[in-house]
């Protein structure tokens, strides 16, 4: 086995989106080339309702799909194949762009520190355009296994034997909602040749003994093997993904592979024949 050390660790940035809302950018444009087929991650959170609570009104996506993960406090979502309704602390929602959607997610008031993801998940070419899809998937649907003094929340992919609720991906991920008491350790076999990358979001983690903060990003290296310890309890997202190795022509929320499918994707929202699939 090969062990997956950190290739790059890099700190969280505040930044403003959508109609207004604060929130810390983990990665984007810059790390595309390293996090293939992941595009964007984001970290919403805040005791100020006043950060979040103009949210992200209507707005279209093409050739992505985004993963929404609260853990807690609830977004209300809408979109242009008629699906309604709330994401709950704890729920996720795994949203197929395809060939074209327009949604939105707005944030209700939460007393506490309310706190959410968002993950873009890139489309190969041949998938860019299929069709839409919506997965609402609640937290008594996601299986969390115990190893000992570690817990593990398996929202897509499979973990000794268990599999996560999002079923039929087009894009081979994983994604885990990692949790490490005081002094305990997590080990993970990946497949070799695949993206991996960790996301800590409360306390410490130790990955191949080098010690990672609060809001900090891991991209592991190539390996087999994953080893995450914990000094004095932590939790994380972490993320592995089969690259897709295809040019990326990125525009705001829409990801195709040439500018020429850029450009056509935003004449057809402004002529509005964006949307392929008909409810």
């Amino acid at each position: 086995m090969s062990l997956r050390r950190p290739k790059l660790i890099s700190e969280n940035v505040p930044v403003v989106d959508g109609a207004g809302v604060s929130l810390y950018r983990v990665f984007a444009h810059q790390e595309i080339d390293m996090l293939d087929p992941f595009l964007l991650l984001d970290d919403f959170h805040s005791r100020n309702p006043e950060d979040y609570m103009a949210g992200f009104p209507w707005h279209p996506h093409r050739g992505i799909e985004t993963v929404t993960y609260m853990i807690r406090g609830e977004v209300e979502h809408g979109d242009s194949i008629g699906n309604k309704g709330v994401i709950k602390s704890g729920d996720v929602q795994w949203m197929t762009a395809g060939s074209g959607i327009i949604h939105q997610e707005m944030p209700k008031e939460y007393e506490g520190n309310m706190q959410g993801f968002q993950l873009w998940v890139n489309l190969p070419k041949k998938s860019k355009m299929m069709d839409p899809r919506y997965r609402g998937i609640e937290k008594r649907q996601i299986p969390e296994i115990g190893f000992g003094e570690a817990k593990v929340k398996v929202i897509a992919g499979e973990l000794r034997g268990v599999k996560g609720p999002v079923k039929d991906l087009v894009v081979d991920v994983e994604y885990f909602d990692v949790e490490l008491e005081e002094k305990a350790e997590w080990v993970h076999e990946t497949k070799k040749g695949y993206t991996a990358f960790a996301y800590v979001f409360d306390g410490e983690a130790v990955f191949s003994g080098k010690e990672v903060g609060k809001g900090n990003l891991v991209l592991l290296e190539k390996g087999d093997e994953v080893r995450v310890g914990s000094r004095h309890g932590t939790r994380f997202l972490f993320a592995s993904g089969k690259p897709l190795c295809e040019p990326v022509a990125w525009g705001g929320p829409i990801v195709m592979n040439t500018n020429e499918e850029l450009e056509l994707a935003f004449e057809e929202y402004e002529k509005g024949t964006f949307i392929k699939r008909k409810t």
